[in-house]
């Protein structure tokens, strides 16, 4: 699927300060979370919203506080999207 340009940028930015023994499987796992949530949108391409989504979708409780740190320091905004919903990561 495709992937808003500005999106995939700021995402790659965000992912290379997530540690390098995380690093590879969180991209894997975000970019397919936030594929299935653009195509759910019916959207041509993966957007922030997507992204987004897809963190607090995937990202494991421990990693929680971590996630949200690194999507502030990337310019994701979050509350944007209406996360963090109920006050978790797995609770859409």
């Amino acid at each position: 699927m495709e992937w808003d340009r500005s999106t995939q940028d700021e995402f790659n930015a965000l992912i290379v300060k997530i540690p390098v023994f995380h690093r590879r499987i969180t991209e894997e796992a975000v970019t397919k979370k936030a594929e299935e949530l653009a195509a759910a949108r019916k959207s041509p391409c993966v957007e922030k919203e997507d992204v987004v989504g897809a963190f607090f979708l995937d990202v494991p409780t421990p990693f929680y506080s971590m996630m949200i740190r690194l999507l502030d320091q990337s310019g994701f905004d979050y509350k944007k999207y209406g996360f963090p919903r109920n006050g978790k990561n797995n609770n859409p």
